[in-house]
């Protein structure tokens, strides 16, 4: 996903494997017209609606606009009983090696996600801030993406930094809006005192 993405493309796949890549694609479809947004904020919900004669029905809808798009697919997609119960076994077969590759794809999908906030983070409170709050947050920001950056990921490892920047992220946006509430607090105690001036004035 990308920030201001104008369409979301749906892969109707077939199969027990937890990759999409090792599943058998029987359809796709787009749905356009997403009105511009940052990443992760568009809600598309997907339903599928299968009948007796293994017809597929699958839609999309973005739940901000109303519009919607689908496709109609048979979900045996041509596969022998025999075929699907090898990939049946091939699924139980590379299980434990597919939920080792699934866990690093989420630390690393969890990882880059707080990365972008961050990012924004450090924009949006460049005002609310200190200096040395800005820098911890970048520090933590750089250690996090170096780890992103080796080829052979270790899940572990960008967990433990995730959490590391995670609770530096949270704590500087409890400091940002402390520090913006006790602003607004100065500035009313400051219009009431003007207000109290002026009422002073018109009595003499």
């Amino acid at each position: 996903a990308v920030d201001s993405q104008p369409s979301v493309e749906i892969v109707v796949l077939q199969g027990e494997r937890q990759f999409a890549k090792d599943n058998k694609v029987l359809g796709t479809f787009r749905l356009d017209g997403v009105p511009p947004a940052p990443r992760g904020v568009p809600q598309i919900e997907v339903s599928f609606d299968i009948d007796a004669n293994g017809v597929v029905n699958v839609g999309a809808v973005d739940k901000s606009t109303g519009k919607k798009q689908s496709v109609t697919v048979r979900s045996s997609g041509g596969l022998s009983d025999a075929d699907i119960d090898k990939m049946v076994q091939e699924a139980e077969a590379m299980r434990e090696v597919d939920g080792k590759k699934r866990e690093a794809v989420t630390a690393k999908n969890d990882a880059e996600t707080l990365s972008y906030q961050v990012d924004k983070q450090i924009v949006d409170f460049k005002d609310k801030i200190s200096t040395a709050d800005a820098d911890e947050l970048k520090k933590k920001l750089a250690e996090l993406r170096e780890a992103l950056a080796g080829d052979n990921l270790d899940p572990d490892e960008i967990k433990t930094k995730t959490k590391d920047l995670q609770d530096v992220s949270w704590k500087v946006t409890q400091q940002a809006y402390q520090s913006s509430s006790e602003s607004s607090e100065d500035g009313e105690k400051k219009d009431s005192k003007s207000d109290e001036k002026e009422e002073q004035k018109e009595k003499k």
